[in-house]
């Protein structure tokens, strides 16, 4: 099969390239797979971080063409044509967000019209985290031009039925992240960290608390940040705040101060290149994922390649991957004391162990190989679909 996938990738940075290199180089073992990414993702204005490039090693090397400019609609035309000379099967496209919504659908209008090649989504989101107007126009355009979709929890399937009535669907749960490498020593990687930020030094003894990832509001930062004068009552956490902010830093910094608890809390703010993703989360005892709102996260796979158990809030799909009391805690959201109360749970009775057993044998469930199965017996129903 010829399958051509339409996402964020290397040399652009982020989870979403991750994901279709991870993508890529499970469906190449059996088909012809052409990837095409962006010439222009994000205007500069519209973008909060700072920079669109992967600044350190790709993980896995892949071969793309940048053929869409996500803000001119002749490219959009363009890039449709130029997909449709592949020929392509299938058009896999990795979709979280409206503002992606009129290039995707165009390119797909164009690309299946008279032809026998079919479209799917791959949703993170229907409905994004941060709504803007028009958000619900954009959607159902380019809803318009896709045969099926894949769902990777339960909460985005509930929401794809809101804009759907009957969509030809499968549910794939997110695979884990293996693109960062290994699992190392605690006691070496926390060595290796004052290396990467020579402000995080830790102990072998000490309980380490990380929260990862780009910080926006909805992830409930402040929510940890409350939490942690409750923590420090019962014992000594420290927390690692390791990901570009994507709004206010002060106010997270101001808030730590506040508190009073800026002895226990990290921040390293700055993207972090592939090959350092490792050391942080090999360091840490426990990833913590206060999100008001969610649908799922990659990050939860990230923890789990590392074997890491998840303390995380009861919002969207979470609570799909965190097996509650085997893999992590699952906690009501933006609710402090709940999470203050799971966190001395898992040090106080030492769950680390237990949970990291646990979280290598629930890994298990999340492959790449399902994924691309599951992609392939999609197509199909489409094409069986389209048939009747």
């Amino acid at each position: 099969m010829r399958i051509v996938l339409v996402g964020t990738a290397y040399p652009l940075r982020g989870g979403i390239a991750h994901y279709v290199a991870l993508l890529w180089k499970y469906l190449s073992r059996t088909h012809d797979v052409r990837i095409v990414t962006f010439s222009r993702q994000y205007p500069k204005l519209l973008f909060p971080g700072k920079s669109q490039e992967e600044s350190g090693d790709a993980g896995i090397p892949v071969e793309s063409v940048q053929w869409i400019d996500s803000i001119n609609p002749f490219n959009w035309i363009r890039t449709g044509f130029r997909v449709r000379a592949l020929r392509p099967d299938l058009i896999v496209f990795k979709y979280w967000m409206p503002f992606f919504a009129p290039s995707y659908g165009t390119i797909a209008a164009i690309a299946r019209w008279g032809t026998s090649t079919r479209t799917m989504f791959i949703c993170d989101n229907i409905i994004p985290h941060e709504r803007r107007p028009g958000d619900k126009l954009l959607t159902r355009f380019a809803f318009r031009f896709v045969d099926s979709y894949v769902v990777q929890s339960r909460a985005v399937e509930r929401d794809l039925h809101q804009w759907h009535p009957d969509p030809l669907t499968s549910y794939l749960p997110h695979p884990v992240y293996e693109i960062f490498g290994e699992e190392e020593d605690r006691t070496a990687a926390r060595g290796k960290l004052r290396s990467v930020d020579p402000s995080m030094e830790l102990t072998p003894d000490d309980r380490v608390m990380l929260f990862f990832g780009y910080v926006r509001d909805y992830k409930g930062l402040d929510v940890a940040l409350d939490a942690m004068p409750a923590i420090l009552e019962q014992m000594k956490v420290k927390l690692l705040v390791v990901g570009e902010f994507y709004n206010n830093e002060e106010k997270y910094r101001e808030q730590v101060r506040r508190l009073g608890v800026g002895k226990y809390v990290f921040f390293h703010s700055d993207y972090v290149p592939n090959e350092e993703v490792g050391v942080f989360f090999s360091a840490a005892d426990v990833l913590t994922l206060p999100y008001k709102s969610a649908t799922q996260s990659g990050i939860i796979q990230i923890a789990y390649n590392f074997h890491r158990p998840v303390i995380a809030t009861d919002v969207g799909g979470l609570g799909e991957v965190i097996v509650d009391g085997k893999t992590g805690a699952i906690v009501p959201p933006e609710n402090p004391a709940a999470i203050a109360a799971a966190v001395t749970d898992f040090f106080a009775h030492d769950r680390f162990t237990e949970y990291r057993a646990n979280v290598i044998e629930e890994k298990k469930k999340y492959s790449w190989e399902h994924m691309a199965e599951g992609i392939e017996e999609l197509y199909h129903r489409s094409i069986q679909k389209r048939r009747s």
